[in-house]
């Protein structure tokens, strides 16, 4: 299971239930799931803050879609 797929289900939500809520076929949803189609910014902006709302605070796009790992400079606590 990719991460996308992990935090979907986290949120308790199918693949069916965010095509309706980006308004697209359930097909296109799988496809972005999937990494052959890339997610649009307002739909990686609606991920972001979902999971910010529910149990990821402080949670970055970047950590959600592009496997984005802290620094050893952010790990120590610097800029």
């Amino acid at each position: 299971m990719n991460k996308i797929a992990g935090y979907r289900k986290m949120l308790g939500l199918t693949q069916e239930d965010i095509a309706k809520i980006f308004k697209i076929s359930v097909q296109a949803y799988r496809m972005k799931e999937k990494g052959i189609s890339s997610f649009k910014k307002n739909e990686m902006i609606w991920f972001r803050d979902t999971l910010r709302g529910s149990m990821f605070p402080s949670i970055t796009i970047d950590e959600i879609f592009f496997d984005s790992k802290p620094t050893q400079t952010e790990l120590k606590g610097g800029d």
